[in-house]
């Protein structure tokens, strides 16, 4: 019996050991690149990790909720909270603090708008960052252009990136695409989370895109009427009214854009995906681009399309738009739900049922996230305006 509990007490140890060696966290935390100026934290180690720290001596509980999973903080001795998460995949991440159970930003980060709010983010060093780095090339602006809108009658506004040499060179007028946040962000995202225009300064300065113009808009618009009748839940956006009739002829007045649809091109992300999918559906005269990035569900124009319908061809005009598209393009994370990868699988089984060439791109371990978005406009950028030269 003494040899048994002896043996029971070396195996116990011995898992305690290994499961605190397993648990082992790399000591080589650095502090975010998107920090606030002199903030400390939060810190990102090698293995992805996320370590932050918040004073709060009289909390009685504090969490760091990152991808929808909460991590307990330990405090110390003087009323200092600190913690980690598990590894996170690289890209760009929304997260917040939850002190006693109220969910507030991080002090020590920068903020950004998105799930609906603004909030902190963190940024996990990515393989293939250089692409969407900070170098030492020619760079365009990104300024904020205001209009008066009387659909909406509202004020409303867009971020507008001109390409470097745009206020040089006041004789030469530019193509320009269309670029859609996702569902509960806006306009800022894509120049902020998206880094939209260093993606666009380095691949003009390599030569592997064409200088353009690009519009960032907010995808919501609600006509005052409809605010009116509507309870609790958002009504149906008029961002395609808005776009069309407002957004894209305020844009050819006030910019050098060269104004038709050989031209033009529009993209989204998510729910970006799917309003740029019915505005270019029903507006071909418009655009010859299209760029889906993390789903392209609700399709086309206004009709609600059951899943037999979207299987066995959607497009009654599948000639005009293989004609009048010059690029088809869908991106998609390795690690998106299931939900994305159903839906743009079978957007993909229609284009090739009615024989509508497409570009597909995969990007490698990244779910619905920024990094995909950024890789797609990357890969997406590259195909546009060159059949215009």
């Amino acid at each position: 019996m003494r040899h048994q509990l002896l043996l029971l007490f070396i195996l116990s140890v011995s898992f305690s050991f290994a499961q605190r060696e397993q648990e082992k966290i790399a000591e080589d935390f650095e502090p975010s690149s998107v920090n606030q100026f002199g903030k400390e934290f939060p810190k990102v180690n090698s293995e992805g990790r996320v370590r932050v720290q918040i004073e709060a001596p009289e909390a009685n509980r504090v969490q760091l909720d990152i991808g929808g999973v909460k991590y307990d903080l330990e405090k110390n001795k003087e009323g200092v909270w600190i913690g980690e998460s598990a590894p996170q995949d690289e890209g760009f991440h929304y997260y917040q603090l939850n002190i006693d159970g109220a969910s507030v930003p991080d002090p020590g980060s920068k903020y950004y708008y998105g799930a609906g709010r603004w909030g902190s983010g963190i940024e996990i060093p990515a393989g293939d960052k250089e692409f969407y780095a900070l170098k030492d090339v020619p760079h365009g602006n990104v300024s904020e252009n205001l209009y008066f809108s009387e659909i909406t009658q509202q004020w409303r506004r867009n971020f507008i990136y001109t390409p470097p040499g745009y206020f040089e060179n006041l004789e030469k007028r530019y193509p320009v695409l269309y670029l859609q946040h996702g569902s509960y962000e806006d306009e800022t995202g894509w120049s902020s989370q998206g880094h939209a225009n260093l993606i666009l300064d380095n691949l003009i300065a390599s030569g592997d895109a064409e200088p353009m113009i690009i519009v960032m808009d907010n995808g919501y618009a609600y006509k005052p009427e409809d605010l009116e009748k509507v309870e609790g839940n958002r009504p149906r956006s008029s961002f395609e009214e808005v776009l069309i009739k407002e957004v894209i002829p305020k844009i050819d007045n006030k910019f050098r854009t060269i104004p038709n649809r050989e031209n033009r091109a529009i993209a989204g992300l998510s729910m970006g995906a799917s309003q740029t999918m019915s505005i270019i559906m029903n507006n071909l005269d418009h655009f010859s681009y299209y760029g889906g990035f993390s789903g392209t569900a609700n399709f086309p124009g206004d009709k609600e399309l059951d899943a037999d319908t979207f299987l066995n061809g959607a497009f009654s005009n599948a000639e005009e738009v293989e004609q009048k598209l010059n690029v088809l393009f869908l991106g998609l994370g390795t690690k998106e739900a299931e939900v994305f990868f159903n839906t743009v699988k079978a957007f993909r089984d229609m284009l090739e049922k009615q024989d509508i060439d497409y570009t597909y791109y995969s990007s490698p371990e990244t779910a619905h996230e920024w990094l995909t978005w950024r890789r797609s406009l990357y890969q997406y950028a590259q195909l546009l305006f060159n059949q215009n030269q």
